[in-house]
C-alpha cells in the first residue's frame, strides 16, 4: 500500500489515480502526517461493500458457517443438474 500526502496527492493525481485502480492496490493520503483518506479502484470498494453487507447480515453469516462445515462432496454434474431450470 501506498502512502503520499495531500500536497503531493494534488501534483500527482492522475499518476494515483492510475495507482489505486490496479487490483490489490490502495493509496492513502496523509493531511499533517495522519492518514485522513484511502484510494482504491471503483471494484474494490464495492468489493469491500458487499463483504461488509454479507457480514452484517447475521442469517446468511449462519448460513456461511454452516456450509463451512458440511464436508459433503458434491459431483459437479449433480449439483449442474439441480441449478438448471
Amino acid at each position: 500500500m501506498k502512502s503520499t500526502t495531500a500536497t503531493n496527492a494534488r501534483k500527482n493525481l492522475f499518476l494515483l489515480i492510475e495507482q489505486a485502480s490496479k487490483p490489490g492496490s490502495s493509496v492513502t493520503i496523509t493531511h499533517e502526517g495522519i492518514p485522513k483518506v484511502i484510494m482504491m479502484s471503483t471494484e474494490e470498494f464495492e468489493g469491500w461493500q458487499e463483504t461488509l453487507d454479507i457480514m452484517s447480515d447475521p442469517e446468511l453469516m449462519k448460513d456461511i458457517l454452516a456450509g463451512l462445515k458440511d464436508k459433503e462432496i458434491v459431483k459437479w454434474e449433480d449439483l449442474k443438474k439441480e441449478v438448471e431450470v
